[in-house]
């Protein structure tokens, strides 16, 4: 994954295109894409600043307002298979995930399908 560029170095680029330069002049006199300074121009104009906008961020489970019904289903059932929970889950009102994303809740929440001995 690649870092954005160094505060110092979008100050600079800005800076040479504001004293004459094209975006492609400054892009190649700092060694960088052409893109990335056509982008950060756009974003000075649009915004006002230098500073990058933010990588990557949290989304929350998609299964997150299910996981008393994810409870109350592996607790009851012992066995159950993830193609049941689905089915069940979507018959009670729950969005239509996959079997990975119903796995991985059950992960998260220390919850297990599988029969024990």
């Amino acid at each position: 994954m690649t870092a954005p560029l160094s505060q110092d170095l979008r100050r600079r680029l800005v800076r040479a295109v504001e004293q004459g330069s094209s975006a492609r002049e400054a892009a190649a006199r700092f060694e960088v894409s052409a893109s990335a300074v056509i982008k950060l121009l756009q974003r000075v104009r649009r915004t006002g600043s230098t500073e990058p906008s933010r990588i990557g961020g949290y989304r929350a489970p998609l299964l997150a307002a299910h996981e008393g019904l994810l409870r109350q289903l592996t607790e009851s059932q012992k066995g159950i298979t993830l193609a049941e929970l689905r089915r069940q889950l979507i018959e009670r009102g729950a969005p239509a995930v996959s079997l990975t994303t119903i796995w991985s809740s059950l992960r998260r929440l220390g919850l297990t399908h599988k029969k024990r001995a």
